[in-house]
């Protein structure tokens, strides 16, 4: 369980630094994302995004577990 916490901590650090060379890619404005912006604030919403990540990262635990 340690180990598996120690990943995903690592994980994590990992995506934060190399996001902004992420969203030069276009992750985070795909179609589908939901950005709402008004005079007390804006609020975005990465449906699309998450789906993708989901996707990229389910893909990617499944070949490491084999």
């Amino acid at each position: 369980m340690g180990r598996y916490l120690i990943i995903l901590g690592l994980t994590i650090v990992l995506i934060g630094l190399l996001w902004p060379w992420l969203t030069r890619l276009g992750l985070g404005r795909l179609p589908g994302d939901i950005y709402i912006q008004s005079e007390r604030g804006s609020l975005y919403i990465p449906i699309t995004t998450s789906i993708l990540v989901s996707v990229a990262l389910s893909v990617l635990l499944w070949l490491f577990s084999r």
